[in-house]
């Protein structure tokens, strides 16, 4: 494995940090977006002709009609068989933590009224939700928790779960995971095909009104391309972990983190940030090590990459803030005074003791989070992302009376005569 240590002020140190900046720009490859865009437009041009043919062709499933995309969410007989010990439990586990920390997040609106001037902000949930489980290299009940939980706690009616059938074939965990969440709706489709179906409907898929969940290259194309017609959480791009680590940290802890992260997709980025040469070595032949054995061990080499040695724990600071990561993992001495003054990455793990891992699975927090960079304005999935905000104005006579005239100026000088004719109507 070719785990290369670079100083940050080195010329190929600089590279690297310009190259990961950049990271954003591959998420909307052209050849995966044009793709995209004629899987996309099929569907919605050819509804549910168009989505088999599709899904016989990119999901692999040879359906002979379309109402066998629609997956039965009820037990099977060998299920209590096939899934592993202890699956359930930390299932309903996970479950209940992703309640307690997204209940957290319900505000009810706000209301006003002072002068015969009546002001409300109506928060209502969104009618129905489409969410993507992905299932190319692993099958994600994890995802179901982390989406559902937050749009069934933002009090939404319909929520309908797509997936690559094969993945619900293969996952006594997804199919169970959809029973303990109380889902109802579940579409045997991936890809961009799901998407395009969700966005637009089919005769026999009802259009949701906003999409979430992470997905490859082409559902996030797809995404992107739909968003003009159905609101969206976000492009995401592969799994990020930076890990800043002073001196002093476990360099087989740190290493550990690493693989948990780039074992999803060779285009992972699994970062280490330090400002010690002799951690950064230390940490390559705990890799080395690490690998030997481990069954996604070719994926992880292809996303282990690079170390970065710093000057000190401030420029480790800069360096995170400017990537700003999907996980951001601070371990180390340095851990504690870093983390008040974090304020682009999606989500932080501090300390030796808190692995991304548990935030993937059982922490609470929704996994779902801006990815490419993109946390320098996106946050995570969270209960306000299904909910709709609409304002509610009442005015008494009087108080329109009072108020005209300053609207009906402003009117004016914006150049919109019946703006001010309209306002000044209520002066009379």
């Amino acid at each position: 494995m070719a785990f290369k240590i670079l100083e940050s002020k080195s010329r190929q140190g600089s590279k690297l940090l310009d190259r990961l900046g950049r990271r954003g720009d591959a998420m909307l490859a052209g050849e995966v977006l044009t793709s995209a865009s004629r899987i996309v437009d099929g569907v919605r041009r050819g509804g549910d002709r168009a989505l088999l043919k599709a899904v016989r062709k990119y999901d692999g499933f040879k359906a002979r009609s379309i109402d066998e995309l629609k997956l039965q969410v009820t037990p099977r007989p060998d299920d209590d068989e096939e899934l592993p010990d202890g699956v359930e439990q930390a299932l309903v586990r996970a479950i209940a933590a992703v309640e307690r920390y997204h209940e957290g997040q319900v505000h009810p609106g706000s209301r006003q009224a002072e002068g015969g001037i009546e002001l409300e902000e109506r928060r209502t949930p969104v009618r129905r939700v489409g969410v993507y489980v992905p299932g190319g290299r692993a099958a994600y009940a994890s995802t179901a928790v982390m989406t559902v939980v937050p749009a069934r706690i933002a009090g939404v009616e319909d929520i309908v779960v797509v997936t690559p059938p094969r993945a619900w074939q293969r996952s006594s965990a997804l199919r169970r995971v959809c029973q303990l969440l109380g889902v109802k709706e579940v579409w045997g489709m991936g890809g961009a095909q799901a998407v395009a179906a969700l966005a637009y409907g089919t005769e026999s898929v009802p259009r949701v009104d906003k999409i979430v969940g992470p997905g490859n290259a082409w559902v996030t194309a797809a995404k992107h391309l739909v968003s003009a017609n159905v609101a969206i959480d976000g492009l995401a791009g592969p799994s990020e972990v930076v890990i800043v680590a002073s001196g002093d940290a476990d360099p087989a802890l740190v290493a550990s983190d690493l693989l948990a992260q780039a074992e999803h997709d060779p285009r992972a980025l699994a970062l280490l940030v330090t400002d010690q040469r002799k951690l950064a070595k230390q940490v390559a032949g705990e890799l080395t090590r690490q690998l030997k054995g481990l069954a996604t061990a070719e994926v992880a080499k292809a996303a282990l990459e690079t170390a970065l040695v710093v000057g000190d724990m401030e420029e480790a600071l800069a360096v995170a803030e400017a990537l700003a990561p999907e996980h951001l993992q601070l371990v180390g001495s340095a851990a504690e005074a870093l983390v008040e003054r974090v304020s682009t990455a999606a989500a932080i793990f501090v300390g030796p003791s808190t692995p991304v891992v548990f935030g993937d699975y059982i922490a609470g927090p929704s996994h779902v989070l801006p990815t490419g960079g993109t946390a320098r304005f996106a946050s995570a999935l969270g209960v306000e992302d299904f909910v709709r905000r609409s304002h509610v104005v009442r005015f008494d006579p009087s108080a329109a009376h009072r108020t005209a005239a300053a609207a009906a100026v402003l009117a004016d000088a914006e150049g919109l005569p019946a703006h001010a004719a309209s306002a000044r109507r209520r002066l009379k």
